[in-house]
């Protein structure tokens, strides 16, 4: 469904006002249907593009750099720590600050702030690719510098991460989730929506908001407030 919301830039809310529908529906951000087209992903998208990437750069390191197993394993680690801490700056820092000026605001609800108007907009979940290509190849170049010959291996890792990222960001928005670790994962995010968006930036991995004090702890359930906003979202409550 999709919603046409005229002049939503011009209305930009603080994200702690929650959101605006939590149903899977789309508000129109541009005018121009090029624009609005390439704002919207199949989450399935970012597995297209880059496992095949994570496998190349997994068989240039093994055969034409013919580094052991054990090295790109350790390395492949790295590169999903490296991933991590990219994942807890880039939502902490960039997606939640706090612009004062008009323009800033409307950059600020392209960017992230619609994603908390919207949470449930299955296509709005994932990163585009006119967004994510031009990040990879940046980083990759990076890498290189950092690691030299054995910056495939590494870099894999980092892709690695991502796609764990993105395609856990949707399944915590639309898969029940109901036990173990995925449960754990789904309710730590989902208290970042729809609790305190100023903590809980880790979506992947918490490790970073420990790190930095920003944990999402578990409040106590009061009538009304989060214990609802979880039904809302198919969350178990225990």
């Amino acid at each position: 469904m999709r919603i046409d919301a005229a002049g939503e830039l011009s209305i930009v809310k603080r994200m702690g006002q929650r959101y605006v529908s939590n149903k899977n529906e789309s508000v129109r951000m541009f005018e121009s249907r090029f624009l609005e087209f390439f704002s919207h992903v199949h989450p399935l998208t970012p597995l297209v593009i880059y496992l095949p990437v994570v496998g190349f750069m997994l068989d240039l390191a093994a055969r034409q750099r013919a580094m052991a197993i054990t090295v790109i394993a350790g390395l492949f680690l790295l590169g999903n720590l490296i991933w991590s801490l990219v994942e807890y700056t880039m939502h902490r820092w960039v997606f939640h600050y706090q612009p004062t000026s008009r323009l800033g605001k409307q950059f600020h609800f392209l960017l992230h702030g619609v994603h908390h108007d919207y949470p449930k907009d299955a296509s709005r979940l994932v990163m585009p690719p006119i967004v994510s290509i031009p990040l990879a190849l940046f980083f990759y170049g990076v890498f290189v510098l950092l690691f030299g010959r054995v910056a495939p291996a590494a870099f894999a890792g980092f892709l690695g991460g991502y796609l764990f990222y993105d395609m856990l960001h949707y399944a915590t928005h639309h898969f029940s989730m109901k036990r173990g670790v995925w449960l754990w994962l789904k309710k730590y995010h989902m208290r970042h929506h729809y609790d305190d968006d100023h903590v809980g930036y880790g979506v992947s991995s918490p490790l970073w908001d420990y790190v930095f004090g920003t944990r999402a702890s578990r409040p106590a359930a009061e009538p009304g407030s989060l214990e609802a906003d979880r039904q809302l979202v198919g969350t178990s409550n225990h």
